[in-house]
């Protein structure tokens, strides 16, 4: 690393108070885990965090840049940064620049407008939802929303009870979110699947001539070979040994196994980091996917709420995932059904255990329970390993209870010409009922299916 950085990163630093490094942390939340960040004392220590994540570095200063913008050092930006408070305003109307979320722009914002006394209010209005504790006087705003945060209290798509808070002493800041609330239901929109509008649109089936419906409605049609991709994403190797998820080979084998035999293209990679698992995806759903019936992507990792970890501790948004295959993303699947499989904890618990494992790498918190986001598009199955206040568990000898229970039930059911969303219910009802370790594991579906998903198989049966 070049002298001149360093120094600018020191000289920066030096410039920053304990409040304004509280905002940058708030800031970057959806960049750096917030364990990560609750550790970070002081600006250098905060700065050397995000080089460590490739997130600054020589000849990469927009985020550094949009960061002292926000929080409206623009004589840091200007001193030492040679841009002004005009350029990033130009800057960050781009489509695609700015890296600091709506979200967090909107929350940083309110608490900026909150007068001391407002902030009085919230805190008094919040005693029911929040911990004493957690609302004493020396409690910054930023302070509030996080603990909001971590309680499932407010979230990115969901603004009601600060909405509600807000109206009856600042109705101004409650039509800030109303703004933000309109913009984002905007861009869903724009995303949303658009199918031709001739009358052939999602037929029934694309049937031979006289071949008789299925007897159970409407089924997505399943004729190619290979019928798609299989995507496995399975991280085994840490880049911390602690967190090595021992039995996941386990798992990617028996994927294999029974989506080879059903007439995909299976495909897994390794120990991908965030960034890399990511852009994996990204990359299927810029193939051309036209000659193909469906798309299958398994991802076996580590987790927190929402979030998918790499190996290098990187969490990845599952939304951001699945929005890779809307239809606007990659139109030569729309239509078509998108399945993601996903093992990994929503949350994180520290099991005594030496043969099972939870697939997470913490300790229990109120954050961890999952109430994951998926956008509200057609033609997508998620099967989840675990909801809210569940394990998702995995034996280091056999592999994870949830991936063996849906090869299985597959293996099973397919040749019946069962629907996949039975199957996963099939499964659910399976996990529930083990008894592991005096824990319980309860796997979620979540589908915006349109019609029903059987995968055709060839006459050769796989072995059991």
């Amino acid at each position: 690393m070049s002298r001149d950085f360093r120094k600018l990163l020191f000289e920066v630093s030096e410039a920053l108070v304990t409040d304004e490094l509280s905002a940058l942390k708030f800031l970057s939340l959806e960049h750096v885990p917030r364990r990560k960040l609750e550790a970070i004392q002081e600006p250098k220590a905060f700065f050397e965090v995000l080089q460590e994540k490739d997130m600054i570095g020589v000849g990469n200063l927009s985020l550094l840049k949009e960061l002292l913008y926000r929080i409206g050092r623009i004589d840091l930006l200007t001193a030492h940064l040679g841009s002004s408070r005009e350029e990033m305003e130009r800057e960050l109307q781009l489509p695609g620049r700015a890296q600091v979320s709506a979200y967090r722009q909107l929350l940083y914002g309110i608490a900026e407008d909150l007068t001391p006394e407002d902030v009085r209010s919230v805190k008094f209005l919040l005693q029911k939802q929040l911990p004493k504790n957690k609302l004493q006087e020396n409690a910054s705003m930023l302070q509030v929303f996080l603990e909001m945060e971590i309680n499932g209290i407010i979230k990115e798509d969901n603004l009601t009870m600060l909405k509600d808070i807000l109206q009856g002493f600042r109705a101004d800041l409650k039509k800030k979110i109303d703004a933000y609330e309109e913009k984002r239901k905007e861009n869903y929109s724009r995303e949303e699947v658009r199918y031709p509008v001739s009358v052939s649109a999602h037929p029934e089936e694309q049937r031979a001539e006289g071949e008789a419906p299925h007897p159970h409605g409407k089924i997505y049609k399943m004729k190619n070979n290979p019928h798609g991709y299989c995507l496995i994403l399975n991280n085994h190797i840490f880049k911390n040994p602690r967190y090595n998820r021992e039995g996941t080979l386990k798992d990617g084998e028996a994927v294999k196994e029974v989506f080879k035999w059903l007439q995909f293209e299976t495909v897994e990679y390794m120990d991908l980091e965030g960034k890399k698992l990511k852009d994996t995806v990204k990359e299927y759903s810029k193939k051309d996917h036209r000659n193909m019936d469906c798309f299958v992507c398994f991802i076996l990792s580590h987790g927190e709420k929402d979030k998918i970890k790499g190996v290098d501790d990187v969490c990845v948004n599952i939304e951001d995932l699945v929005s890779c295959f809307t239809g606007t993303n990659c139109p030569s699947l729309a239509g078509k059904p998108k399945v993601f499989i996903i093992q990994a904890c929503q949350g994180s618990l520290g099991h005594p255990s030496v043969t099972v494992e939870p697939d997470s790498s913490g300790h229990l918190e109120v954050d961890a329970t999952p109430s994951t986001s998926i956008p509200d598009k057609a033609d997508i199955l998620i099967g989840m390993a675990t909801v809210e206040d569940y394990l998702s568990f995995r034996s280091r000898r056999t592999g994870s209870v949830y991936i063996q229970s849906l090869c299985e039930k597959m293996k099973l059911l397919c040749p019946l010409g069962v629907d996949f969303t039975a199957i996963l219910t099939e499964v659910n009802n399976e996990v529930a009922g083990k008894e592991l370790e005096g824990c319980k594991q309860m796997p979620k579906i979540t589908s915006t299916l349109l019609k029903q998903l059987i995968f055709e198989i060839p006459q050769r049966k796989v072995d059991n």
